[in-house]
């Protein structure tokens, strides 16, 4: 593990405290331009979301209705009753995405891309010291008169996320201030997420705020449009 993944660990709680909670629940706010393109707006505009810390699965509730909630997991999503009753679900859901960036989406296609974009953002960066992912220092970077240390991350094969390959972005205290991706369903190019107002809950600092815009091929951000917004409210790691 390299001496930047260990120093942004313990800047966020440590590997000995994070490996005390088996999942997390965050009540929270979702919103932004995207979910009016894909005909999905208001969809998650106040929901919780429950996060297995040790696989990869998450559920959002209420959804869609107050008796429904989703079932994620990088081979299958589903929506289901409080129940456990399945009202429609779907295998090899990346597969299902249409290519055309215009098109709407599904209820399942939703379900899908918040469980893996929750899963990586809120585990985030204690899965760097996980088997199977690979992190590489890169080069440092300047912005908002900061000097920022960089990685860049491989996720494993089995890991459902934007795209295989994530730059997360660290200021002086350790906090991830920015994190560069893809999100390869979306289809729409590359994307700079910034997170701050960062609270402590349990021992782990979280980003209570979060904001995604487009970033162009040079790396500079349009801050015009908000693609995503994500506003916390409460986080119980259990």
């Amino acid at each position: 593990m390299s001496d930047l993944v260990t120093t942004v660990i313990e800047a966020h709680g440590g590997l000995e405290r994070w490996n005390r909670y088996g999942s997390v629940t965050v009540h929270h706010r979702v919103g932004g331009s995207l979910w009016t393109l894909k005909g999905q707006e208001g969809v998650l505009s106040h929901v919780a979301v429950r996060l297995d810390l040790r696989r990869q699965r998450a559920a959002h509730y209420p959804f869609t209705a107050p008796h429904l909630r989703t079932s994620f997991t990088a081979r299958r999503v589903a929506v289901e009753t409080d129940a456990g009753e399945v009202v429609a679900e779907r295998t090899d859901p990346r597969a299902s995405f249409p290519s055309d960036v215009r098109a709407p989406w599904d209820d399942l296609h939703v379900a899908y891309f918040a469980g893996e974009a929750m899963w990586t953002y809120l585990t985030s960066p204690f899965t760097f010291a996980s088997p199977g992912f690979e992190a590489v220092e890169l080069s440092p970077v300047t912005e908002e008169g900061e000097t920022w240390r960089r990685l860049q991350v491989t996720f494993p094969e089995h890991i459902a996320t934007h795209c295989p390959q994530q730059v997360f972005s660290f200021d002086a205290n350790g906090l991830l201030r920015r994190h560069d991706y893809t999100p390869e369903v979306i289809n729409a190019g590359p994307a700079a997420h910034y997170p701050s107002a960062y609270r402590e809950f349990d021992g782990i600092m979280v980003p209570t705020r979060r904001r995604v815009y487009r970033r162009g091929a040079d790396g500079t951000v349009d801050r015009d449009v908000e693609l995503v917004t994500i506003d916390v409210e409460s986080v119980l790691f259990i």
